[in-house]
């Protein structure tokens, strides 16, 4: 359940909000406005225990829900696999090691010489997803007063991979469509 949530600069309400809650976004976004549902993904990753014959990152072809079981290269050089896509109707963020023949199979297609025992289980996370099982890939939603109606407020669905890279963008988007309001000037 959504707790209400006032935001405040300290001086009077805040001027405008903005809602990037991850998979708790719709949870929140109810209380205010209507969206349509979004579906979680749990991507399982494991963790190679030796070192890698990779330099780069390495990403196979996509899969429905994900980008494939794909390869990068954590600070200390020790490849990371994953995620894969389960679809998911309750929050678990365990790992259970019988996946990792799933991973075997999807890595041995551009490591063909990954060793038997390599993998153990890594960390799990939850994406949040606003297609579902089946469904065409929806890029991630930006949706300002225009579309809900709520004056001075914006909601951000979706952020998952390339979220980070595209934050700047984002933050850009949200500016354009909170630039009509009328704010109160805050110093």
């Amino acid at each position: 359940m959504c707790q209400p949530v006032a935001w405040s600069t300290g001086r009077g309400p805040a001027p405008s909000a903005q809602s990037a809650a991850g998979r708790n976004a719709l949870t929140m976004a109810k209380e205010l406005t209507t969206i349509r549902p979004a579906h979680a993904t749990a991507p399982k990753l494991t963790a190679d225990q030796g070192r890698p014959p990779f330099s780069r990152l390495v990403y196979p072809v996509p899969e429905p829900g994900g980008l494939g079981v794909h390869v990068t290269l954590d600070l200390g050089g020790r490849a990371r696999f994953g995620p894969d896509v389960e679809w998911v109707d309750a929050i678990d963020y365990r790992v259970d090691p019988a996946r990792a023949e799933r991973f075997y199979a999807a890595i041995r297609r551009y490591w063909p010489g990954l060793p038997v025992g390599a993998l153990e289980p890594g960390y799990a996370g939850i994406r949040p997803k606003i297609s579902g099982r089946g469904e065409p890939a929806a890029d991630f939603v930006v949706q300002g007063p225009s579309v809900h109606g709520v004056p001075n407020l914006v909601h951000l669905y979706g952020i998952e991979s390339p979220g980070l890279t595209a934050s700047l963008a984002l933050a850009d988007d949200v500016a354009a469509q909170l630039s009509d309001g009328n704010f109160p000037e805050v110093t």
